[in-house]
């Protein structure tokens, strides 16, 4: 959802890097456009002044003007304060307290608090191996209840039984008593959403507050509510006395001003992000990654954090083993594209590697999106087994075939197979002794032996200090005994340093078919 602010920053920064040395006047200049990309965005204008500020006095020091390279130290400096702005650490729901930990879920209707309680107990019950209990007490809107009862059931979380004719203080009262006697950890209470700031429902919720005795106050706020959000939040907090946010809707096509506001204005942490429709798209808000996203340095951390999280381990090993041996069949290129998907598809990929927001253009054009790797899928499905196994088989009249079974036509069945061949002869020099080495070497190879693509950042011309703060993000190297072979320099579970299906370099993916 940074997209546009990450452009109009990128583009600023481009021209600051270009000049040998900078005057207070070029800071200036480039502060100027700075304020207006953060206005479009839909920053609140007191936290765009105050960020303005900040950056100036800091950027027109002697310390800059001396700096061997000027335009990369006001970069370093705005990178800071996005993240002072962000807020400078990642804060997690906390569950230090005698259980049953109430946990009050609050916002506007339609803001996704239903959903949301549904992920955080999916999440505290996998990962945090705690006993939950969801309740809704949301009396006002049709099947709100039933709602939650069915998202519950989908994701094996226990939620309260549904009452007809209680009010919500009294649901509230009734889920705190259930939760202590099934000695569950956790009690997700799930409030009335409203349609604007009342003073009834408002009150509702006090009285729901001083019932329950919440631990956590969660204001659920949707990223697309621009400015509005800073006084939404105000007012929660007047109330409720929120203790944290949760953005939904991050994967969405808004401007971000809603997270750069909230956290300046109201002092209270971030503390997760919706990142998807799915029950695990939840993520931890970490301020400096969210900064390294919007000014284009990537996200590889989370990429290989959620690798991690969804990968099949087995799996990757065994991919892992057919890899050393030199074996790629069409199953296993079909495994690597069903692997991204669950990795959020290409565009999730992509918006996570360093510098790919100058190669959108390039990658627009080839009509590099979901869709193409879904018809390689339709293709391969449509073989025999022996087909898969063995490509060689596919002759002339097996094309034709496979392209009436799967929709597509013989010339991108062609193309798969040239793909193939290639990613299988890059399988086979993997177990050479010129591979190279590390996350950066990996990011190297991905677009195909000719090095980084244009526009991508080359590892030797970094700035060695920008190195150090990745490689210490990365905690020095890659972990050890992650799936596919990802300490050996490969992404996880993507068949080593190459993403499956870019066939070496951009110029070898297939066009979108014309329609």
């Amino acid at each position: 959802m940074f997209e546009s602010l990450s452009d109009r920053l990128g583009s600023i920064f481009d021209g600051l890097t270009k000049r040998g040395n900078l005057s207070e006047k070029d800071v200036n200049a480039a502060l100027r456009e700075v304020r207006r990309a953060l206005i479009e965005a839909d920053i609140a204008l007191d936290v765009v002044r105050s960020f303005t500020d900040r950056v100036r006095n800091k950027a027109v020091g002697s310390e800059l003007l001396k700096s061997i390279k000027p335009g990369q130290m006001v970069i370093k400096i705005v990178h800071d304060e996005l993240i002072e702005t962000l807020g400078n650490e990642t804060v997690p729901i906390d569950l230090n307290a005698a259980a049953p930990v109430a946990l009050m879920m609050v916002g506007l209707q339609g803001s996704g608090k239903t959903t949301t309680s549904a992920k955080i107990a999916r999440r505290l019950q996998t990962r945090d191996k705690k006993k939950v209990l969801m309740a809704s007490l949301d009396v006002r809107r049709p099947a709100a209840q039933r709602q939650l009862a069915v998202l519950g059931e989908q994701n094996n979380v226990d939620t309260l039984p549904i009452i007809e004719g209680q009010l919500p203080v009294q649901i509230a009262d009734r889920a705190k008593n259930a939760a202590k006697l099934g000695g569950y950890d956790v009690l997700i209470l799930d409030t009335a959403g409203r349609l604007a700031i009342d003073e009834p429902l408002m009150q509702e919720m006090a009285d729901i507050k001083k019932t329950a005795m919440p631990h956590e106050v969660l204001l659920v706020a949707d990223s697309l509510t621009g400015q509005d959000a800073v006084n939404l939040a105000k007012s929660f907090d007047e109330r409720v006395s929120i203790t944290g946010i949760v953005l939904t809707r991050i994967d969405g096509d808004g401007r971000g001003g809603a997270a750069l506001s909230m956290r300046a204005v109201t002092g209270k942490p971030i503390k997760l992000i919706g990142v998807g429709e799915k029950a695990e798209d939840l993520q931890d808000f970490h301020p400096e990654r969210i900064a390294d996203r919007i000014l284009g340095m990537g996200d590889i951390v989370s990429l290989v954090e959620k690798a991690a999280e969804t990968i099949d381990q087995e799996k990757a090993a065994a991919m892992a083993a057919k890899m050393q041996k030199g074996q790629f069949d069409l199953n296993d290129l079909h495994e690597q594209l069903e692997q991204m998907k669950k990795l959020g598809g290409m565009g999730g990929i992509m918006a996570m590697m360093p510098g790919i927001g100058k190669m959108k253009k390039q990658m627009d054009a080839r009509g590099l999106d979901d869709g193409i790797f879904k018809r390689q899928q339709a293709i391969i499905s449509s073989m025999t087994k022996k087909e898969r196994s063995t490509p060689k088989l596919l002759n002339a009249s097996r094309k034709k075939r496979i392209a009436k079974g799967s929709g597509t036509e013989v010339s991108e069945i062609n193309k798969l197979l040239k793909m193939h061949r290639q990613m299988a002869d890059m399988m086979k020099a993997m177990g050479g002794k010129g591979k190279k080495k590390g996350m950066m070497g990996a990011l190297g190879n991905m677009f195909g032996g000719g090095g980084m693509p244009a526009g991508m950042p080359d590892p030797s011309q970094m700035d060695p200090k920008e190195l150090e703060r990745l490689a210490k993000q990365m905690g020095g190297s890659l972990p050890g005994g992650l799936p596919g072979g990802l300490s050996s320099g490969g992404l996880p579970g993507l068949g080593g340093p190459k993403l499956p299906g870019l066939g070496g370099s951009l110029s070898g993916l297939p066009k979108r078919p014309k329609k």
